[in-house]
């Protein structure tokens, strides 16, 4: 096991919960996401204004598009104003010509000012609302989807990397394809409406140029979402680094992080290769067909001249206005592929947006009891993890925990003692059987509501980079200085915050990394005690300190115990000793209790 496994691992969760089959990274291997949504199904999170916003910007962009094969009849103008027959004429037309380009300038500046300024606002404001939307449903997500679905590294790089293709989807790219195509149209129009013999003639090369352009967009989204999920995979493996430098230091494993980034960067390498070899061909074949065309069409122009009296003028008309057109399709390939990269882009993320979990922390359905005693039972439950379910955890074990009586689980390593605190704190639901509260089956009381009675003090705590008073007001949102102060007391961590040089606006670093185990433990003590849970749930909360330092928590332990519901996962024999009730798990069964 690689350093950045073991280090993803933490306390051990990792490896109770993350079976299945997996790449070389560690992370679940699953089929490369090759699906997008419809065109319009990617506006789906646009309000009122964001349409409005949308259709301004569209009418800017068909002015700004047409606009430009209008210049081409404006140079037709030109050239038949310069064969008038005498110099007063030609300057008197050639002036007219002047006043149009400048009107033509004027309504193509104010076009072009809607469009961007449009269709920016509205890609920003819909891709903002898409990052909010996407964080509010990874943060109602059940813990199985983390275990099976989706690693951390994988929904930051999603947060920071595809909300940016997104909104270059629906922003910039989208007006410019909408002008884009206004120009092709609008070119085509003036051509066949100057000339349409020689319009046909160059038409004749169109069918190419639209084939070749369209193999490449459709290569170019096949091969830019390998490039984004070999992306998404190095962001993961930094992520997986980064935030835990120190085991991956300890295990001298940075070799292994680097040879695992270098390996997708690697895989991201070749997809943008392909990426360029298939633009540039896409590319050359259009213009290769293009100037091919222009030949052809100046050497029927000129028999269209003397044949069917043909101007100068109409000539240069036809000929711009297909030019114009043509290099509209051909710059509109960047449009293209970005918008497709956008579908694909927001297929993840939209997937992850309307999963609905089986546990979802916004159901506001459930009971809501006036008073809580805090009796927890377990009925007859079978369980087996998500990510594993071919090994059974849990099989038929059966356990009641009297209000107030702090009862302690032992058992040797897999057994399944910390499974029945992630059940009672209902991080998932039993495939059979009942977790029952004061009687009620959890799943019929409110997550919320629930979860706000539970207090959880796990062996390795989690502490936020952030000061000490954020971390233990975590517990309970606005609490007062004197309410952080009393629960820190209550977790003997008082003594020692008071002789930090900023007390309880210390810094406690990247996962509390600058404080001792025993420091963090009784931090993450006092975030408990502050939210004052009805049944409080201690996963070995004590086996990874010191003698020293397990004294000082224990003693905090003790203290809030008393008139709690209380379940206690242990190995030592000095964590159970003041206990009701000790049971034993072995195979997911209860052996003995007394």
């Amino acid at each position: 096991m690689d350093a950045t496994s073991a280090a993803a691992d933490g306390s051990g969760e990792g490896a109770r919960h993350g079976g299945g089959e997996r790449g070389k990274d560690g992370r679940p291997e699953k089929e490369e996401a090759t699906k997008k949504v419809p065109l319009l199904g990617m506006f789906r999170y646009a309000d009122h204004v964001d349409v409005l916003l949308m259709v301004v910007g569209t009418v800017g962009a068909m002015f700004n598009g047409v606009a430009e094969p209008f210049i081409s009849v404006l140079f037709g103008n030109v050239i038949n104003s310069f064969g008038e027959s005498t110099t007063a004429t030609v300057l008197d037309s050639v002036t007219k010509v002047v006043l149009d380009f400048i009107y033509l300038g004027i309504v193509t500046a104010v076009a072009s000012f809607l469009q961007v300024s449009c269709w920016t606002m509205a890609g920003e404001r819909q891709s903002a609302r898409i990052r909010s939307f996407y964080l509010k449903s990874v943060l109602r997500q059940d813990i199985a989807f983390f275990d099976t679905e989706m690693t951390t590294g994988e929904a930051v790089s999603r947060m920071s990397s595809d909300t940016v293709i997104i909104q270059d989807a629906l922003g910039e790219k989208a007006g410019k394809l909408v002008q884009l195509t206004s120009g092709f149209f609008g070119a085509f129009i003036i051509a066949f409406t100057r000339g349409w013999l020689l319009t046909l003639v160059m038409l004749a090369s169109l069918p190419l140029i639209v084939v070749a352009g369209a193999a490449s967009a459709q290569m170019l989204t096949r091969v830019s979402s390998k490039r984004l999920t070999s992306y998404s995979d190095a962001a993961n493996t930094v992520e997986q680094t980064i935030g835990s430098i120190r085991t991956v230091v300890s295990f001298n494993g940075e070799k292994k992080a680097i040879a695992m980034y270098n390996n997708f960067i690697k895989k991201a390498y070749k997809t943008v290769i392909e990426e360029g070899l298939i633009n540039g061909l896409g590319m050359g074949s259009v213009l290769c067909i293009l100037f091919s065309s222009y030949g052809l069409a100046f050497w029927y122009g000129g028999k269209l001249i003397t044949d069917k009296g043909y101007t100068g003028g109409m000539i240069t008309t036809v000929l711009f206005s297909v030019l114009i057109g043509a290099t509209s399709l051909g710059n509109a390939t960047p449009s293209i592929s970005a918008i497709a990269e956008g579908q694909t882009a927001a297929y993840r993320l939209f997937e992850t947006i309307e999963r609905k979990p089986e546990i979802d922390s916004d159901d506001t359905s459930g009971m809501v009891l006036e008073n809580i005693k805090g009796d927890v039972e377990l009925k007859d439950v079978y369980f087996q993890y998500p990510a594993r379910p071919g090994q059974l955890i849990l099989d038929g074990l059966s356990l009641q925990v009297a209000s107030g009586t702090t009862v302690a689980i032992v058992g040797e390593s897999g057994s399944g003692k910390s499974t029945v605190i992630s059940l009672v704190e209902r991080f998932y639901d039993p495939q059979a059987g009942e977790v029952l509260i004061d009687g009620i089956n959890i799943k019929n009381l409110s997550l919320d509501w629930i979860r706000g009675k539970i207090g959880l003090v796990s062996q390795e705590p989690l502490l936020f980079m952030t000061s000490i008073k954020d971390n233990i007001m975590y517990g309970k949102e606005h609490a007062t200085t004197e309410e952080i102060k009393r629960a820190a007391e209550l977790a003997n961590a008082a003594n020692f915050i008071d002789k930090l040089p900023n007390g309880y606006d210390t810094m406690v670093g990247q996962r509390g990394t600058l404080l001792s185990g025993g420091q963090k433990q009784r931090i993450a003590i006092a975030r408990a005690i502050l939210k004052d849970p009805k049944i409080l749930l201690l996963d070995e909360a004590t086996s990874a300190l010191d003698m020293e330092s397990e004294r000082i928590v224990q003693e905090a332990l003790n203290r809030i115990m008393v008139e709690r519901t209380t379940l206690v996962v242990a190995h030592r024999l000095s964590t159970v000793r003041n206990v009701d009730c000790i049971t034993v798990v072995h195979q997911g069964k209860i052996v003995e209790q007394g």
